[in-house]
């Protein structure tokens, strides 16, 4: 199954793209010693699963009633949800065991159709969420503007998380990962194909939602793991977007049992000065 066609901007070649003007300072205040985590792994840690899980259904999956939340608080987004119902199983994992933003995000691969929830419980016959949202993974389709997803971008989540099936299959990641920062650090703005901003910060020295990290092509990954080396490869390809906030550097992946926690944490070499900010262009404010 494609994750959007190869044309979406989520899927783009940006290894020939400018260096945004404001790179030099945007990453000087993120912290140029700060190094990557891999926020996924094998096993569990304190007795939750590493990472984002996710489900994968067919067309014969019972689809399920959706209840939003009301919107009596800033993290509530029922209004800007689409309606049920999603086609998530009532069994179906849900990120940190209910604890944190406790995604719950399903994939149907018959029909190409990504549903997503953000911090959701299961209901006694189907979920209850503060925000969720459907993806058409045949398409190149964005939410509508100013709008949030199961993310605070406005981004589908599962095609940005790093998988270990794709590695072991197919041998590389076709695609940008998704990566998080304090919101002290992030613009009250966002730029495509993003479409929601959490905050009013301004400042030449602050990334918006939506924008991308490159690993420098000159970056050596040769000591690296095969493993490894091919999630530095699509950061150099595909590079790092901002998703959401959370911890500095934190890069998204599916939980697995075949992957080891202790080569991942290799990825910690890599720093932040190890990267550019690819040119943002304009970025939106509402």
């Amino acid at each position: 199954m494609a994750i959007f066609p190869a044309s979406h901007p989520l899927n783009e070649d940006i290894s020939d793209k400018n260096v945004d003007a404001n790179s030099t300072e945007i990453l000087n205040n993120i912290g140029l010693d700060v190094g990557l985590f891999a926020d996924f792994g094998s096993g569990t840690y304190e007795g939750k699963p590493i990472g984002i899980p996710y489900s994968v259904v067919d067309e014969m999956q019972t689809e399920v009633p959706i209840t939003y939340r009301g919107n009596d608080y800033d993290a509530n987004y029922g209004d800007e949800s689409d309606e049920g119902p999603f086609a998530i199983p009532l069994d179906a994992p849900v990120e940190g065991n209910g604890e944190g933003d406790s995604h719950v995000i399903s994939v149907d691969v018959d029909n190409g159709v990504l549903y997503e929830l953000y911090n959701a419980s299961r209901s006694s016959n189907g979920w209850g969420a503060s925000s969720g949202a459907v993806f058409d993974l045949n398409t190149v389709a964005f939410r509508p503007a100013t709008w949030t997803s199961a993310d605070a971008a406005g981004l589908p989540i599962f095609p940005l998380l790093v998988r270990h099936p794709e590695i072991e299959e197919n041998g590389e990641i076709d695609h940008a990962i998704r990566f998080t920062l304090p919101k002290s650090k992030i613009y009250g703005g966002y730029v495509h194909p993003a479409r929601h901003k959490v905050s009013d910060l301004t400042g030449d020295e602050l990334l918006p939602f939506g924008a991308k990290l490159r690993l420098k092509a000159d970056y050596d990954i040769s000591g690296f793991s095969e493993t490894n080396q091919v999630i530095l490869h699509a950061m150099k390809k595909y590079g790092l977007i901002l998703a959401d906030v959370g911890s500095s550097m934190f890069i998204s992946g599916a939980p697995h049992d075949n992957w080891n926690n202790d080569d991942l944490r290799e990825l910690r070499d890599v720093k932040v000065s190890d990267f550019e900010v690819v040119e943002m262009g304009e970025i939106q404010t509402y």
